[in-house]
């Protein structure tokens, strides 16, 4: 069978009269390619399959490793945790109760004094509720030198309580008739804050 007959064999109309060995090969070829294309949509449906398993392991091992490095310093976090329960306690007792308030106003307005500042306003405002705690701010405006102003501070900074300063400006006192050889006195205006606990029916 020359190339001629082969074609002339092969035409769709022609194929039923073709030799067996024509017709088992058009099979044969046939099935082949549909075989051949069932397989590689089923293999590349399954591919894609595989390779999202393979990013979702990725991802569960990191998390593995995570959650193990977690695990393994589990009684370090807890020894931490007992530490700062403990450090809050201890900053907790240093925040007064509603009664030891008079008294520690008290003691920043000693300060002052005893620091050699002529202390012109000392005037507590409004306590602030803030959560566990009260904020009790004290408008402050004092006269002196650097010096006992330093030392006012460092004094406020040693009291048993917590004070804070804040909104601190300073400036050149005005000149008295009395007062003009004092070139180095300055006005403090600052915001000093003290806090106190909030027991559990005020919060």
């Amino acid at each position: 069978m020359n190339l001629e007959d082969l074609q002339n064999h092969l035409e769709p109309e022609n194929i039923g009269n073709a030799p067996l060995s024509v017709r088992l090969g058009v099979i044969i070829t046939l099935c082949t390619i549909i075989l051949g294309a069932g397989l590689w949509f089923d293999t590349q449906k399954q591919l894609d399959e595989l390779e999202g398993h393979q990013k979702e392991e990725i991802g569960l091992k990191e998390e593995f490793k995570v959650k193990a490095l977690r695990a393994a310093k589990l009684e370090l976090y807890k020894e931490q945790l007992a530490e700062m329960n403990a450090t809050f306690g201890a900053l907790l007792r240093q925040l007064p109760e509603k009664t030891d308030v008079e008294s520690l106003l008290v003691d920043v307005s000693q300060t002052g004094l005893a620091s050699g500042l002529e202390v012109n306003k000392f005037k507590p405002s409004v306590e602030e509720k803030k959560g566990f705690y009260a904020e009790l701010p004290i408008t402050l405006e004092v006269i002196g030198s650097f010096h006992q102003m330093a030392t006012f501070i460092s004094g406020i900074a040693a009291l048993p309580r917590i004070v804070t300063i804040s909104d601190m400006k300073l400036e050149p006192a005005e000149k008295g008739e009395e007062d003009e050889a004092s070139s180095d006195r300055l006005k403090m205006s600052a915001t000093a804050k003290t806090y106190r606990y909030l027991q559990e029916d005020e919060q």
